[in-house]
C-alpha cells in the first residue's frame, strides 16, 4: 500500500515548531540567564543558535526535496553512506532517542495536568500512560487526523506565547529597566567561557526537533514547494518565539530574582496572572508538551517505517494499516518502548546518553550534501553547511568537555547496534547504493 500526501504546509510547519517548542522554553532561558548574567550575551546565544539551526534547515530542505521519502535522516544516511550507516541511526532512534525523549515529555506534562486538574499525587504514575497511549491511537487511526490535531495545537502555543509576551506589556508588568545593563554581566554570573557553552547546548535543546518534518516527507505534499518553506520558516519563527519570551520573561522577574529553573516559571506566573498564575502557567506549559508529543509521535515511527521497507528492519513494521493508511505498526512500537522507558525512571539520563551521538548524526546526514550525484546550485551552499557543521563540532566538544562519561556511554550504545544488524539482517537488500522506493507525487 502507498503511503498517502496528506499534509500541507501549515502541518509540516507544525512538525518542525511543535518538537522545538516544547517545555524548554519555559525552563532554559532561566538557567542560561542566570549563567550568562547579561540580556545582551542571552540574546546573542539565541541568536547564534537560531542562525546555525536555520543553516541546518536549509541544508534539510534541500536534502528532503531530493529525497521526498518517509525516513527523514536515515534515508539521507542511506543514499549517502550506505545502509551500515544508515540503520545505526535508526537503531539509535529506536532504542533509546524516540522513545526516551517521548517518555521525558510524558513525564514533564505530568506535574501540570495535576496543577491544572487537581489530581492526587497518586495520579503522576498513570497521566505519562494515558498521555502515550492517547497520542498513540491518534496516530493509529489517520495521518488526516492526527495531523489536523497536531497542526492546531502547535499554532496555538504559538499564538499562546506571543498572547503572554503581549500580555506582560499591556498589563504593566514588564519594564524595560530589569534589561539595563544590556550588556554589563550581573553579580553571581558563571564564568564567561563555561556559562556561554552551557547556554549554547541548553539553546541547541530548546531548538532540538526541526529536523523531524524531514522524516515524513514522504506524507507532505508538493514537497518541493512546501518542505523548503516549512523547514526555514518554521525555524525562523522559532527563533523570533524564543526571543521574544526570554525578553518578556526578564522584563517580568529581573535576573537577581531569579532563584531556579522552576521557581522562575511559578514567579512568572504570580506576576501575570496573580493567585491563578500556577494554572495559567501550567495550561500553557501543558499545550506546548503536548504539541512537541503529537509531533515526535507522528514523525518517530515513520524511521523504523522507512527501515522495515528497506529489509533493514523486522518486516511487520514496514506495513501500512490497509483501512487507515499509517504505519500503524510502527506507532505500536515506538509506544511500546515508551511505556518501556516510563518502567525505567532515570529519563534524564537517559537521554543524556544519546544527545552526543545524535548531534553526530544531525551532522553527519547534512555532509551527504557533498556525496550528491548532482552538485547543490543554491545561493547558500556551500557556507549553510559549513557553518552548521562546525556548530556541530562545537557542541560535541562542548557536551564532551562538560560531561564525557554519558557521550562515550551513548556512543556505545549506538555502535552496538552493528552486531544487531549483523546477526538480523547482515543478508537484507540495504547495502550502499540501493534504489529507494520511489512515491508518487
Amino acid at each position: 500500500m502507498e503511503e498517502r500526501r496528506q499534509m500541507g504546509l501549515a502541518a509540516t510547519i507544525a512538525v518542525v515548531t511543535g518538537e522545538s517548542i516544547a517545555l524548554g522554553i519555559f525552563l532554559t532561558p532561566a538557567a542560561m540567564a542566570r549563567s550568562l548574567g547579561s540580556p545582551a550575551l542571552l540574546a546573542a546565544v539565541w541568536c547564534g543558535m537560531g542562525l546555525i539551526t536555520l543553516c541546518g534547515a536549509l541544508c534539510y530542505s534541500e536534502l528532503a526535496v531530493q529525497y521526498p521519502l518517509t525516513g527523514g535522516e536515515y534515508v539521507y544516511l542511506r543514499e549517502g553512506y550506505g545502509g551500515r550507516i544508515a540503520f545505526l541511526f535508526g537503531w539509535m532512534s529506536a532504542a533509546v532517542m524516540d522513545p526516551g525523549l517521548a517518555a521525558v515529555l510524558a513525564v514533564g506534562a505530568a506535574p501540570y495536568v495535576m496543577t491544572l486538574f487537581g489530581f492526587r499525587a497518586g495520579a503522576q504514575v498513570w497521566i505519562p500512560v494515558v498521555i502515550l497511549l492517547g497520542l498513540a491511537l491518534l496516530n493509529y487511526v489517520g495521518t488526516k487526523l492526527s495531523r489536523r490535531v497536531m497542526a492546531t495545537a502547535n499554532l496555538l502555543k504559538i499564538g499562546v506565547l506571543i498572547c503572554l509576551v503581549a500580555w506582560a506589556w499591556v498589563s504593566g508588568h514588564a519594564t524595560v529597566a530589569n534589561l539595563i545593563p544590556l550588556t554589563a554581566r550581573r553579580v553571581g554570573a558563571e564564568p564567561l567561557f563555561a556559562a556561554v557553552a552551557g547556554a549554547t547546548v541548553a539553546a541547541f535543546f530548546s531548538f532540538g526537533g526541526w529536523w523531524e518534518a524531514g522524516k515524513v516527507a514522504g506524507e507532505v505534499k508538493n514537497p518541493r514547494r512546501n518542505m523548503p518553506l516549512a523547514f526555514t520558516c518554521g525555524v525562523m519563527l522559532v527563533t523570533a518565539v524564543y526571543l521574544l519570551v526570554s525578553c518578556a520573561f526578564l522584563m517580568v522577574v529581573p535576573m537577581e530574582k531569579i532563584v531556579s529553573n522552576t521557581a522562575f516559571v511559578a514567579q512568572f506566573g504570580e506576576a501575570l496572572f496573580g493567585a491563578t498564575g500556577g494554572k495559567v502557567l501550567s495550561a500553557c506549559v501543558l499545550l506546548s508538551v503536548l504539541g512537541g508529543l503529537m509531533a515526535l509521535t507522528m514523525a518517530a515511527p515513520r524511521v523504523y517505517y522507512a527501515m522495515a521497507k528497506d529489509g533493514a528492519f523486522f518486516a511487520p513494521f514496514g506495513r501500512l494499516h490497509p483501512r487507515f493508511g499509517t504505519p500503524a505498526n510502527a506507532v505500536l512500537l515506538q509506544t511500546g518502548l515508551a511505556l518501556l522507558v516510563l518502567s525505567f525512571g532515570a529519563f534524564d539520563r537517559i537521554l543524556s546518553f544519546i544527545i552526543f551521538s545524535a548531534v553526530c548524526f544531525l551532522g553527519l546526514s547534512v555532509t551527504t550534501l557533498f556525496r550528491m550525484p548532482q552538485p547543490v546550485c543554491h545561493w547558500w551552499f556551500p557556507a549553510a553547511p559549513v557553518v552548521f557543521l562546525v556548530g556541530c563540532a562545537v557542541i560535541d566538544l562542548m557536551i564532551l568537555m562538560h560531561d564525557p562519561v554519558p557521550a562515550v556511554i551513548g556512543l556505545a550504545i549506538v555502535l552496538a547496534g552493528d552486531p544487531v544488524r549483523r546477526m538480523f539482517f547482515s543478508k537484507a537488500g540495504v547495502a550502499a547504493g540501493n534504489v529507494p522506493q520511489q512515491i508518487s507525487l
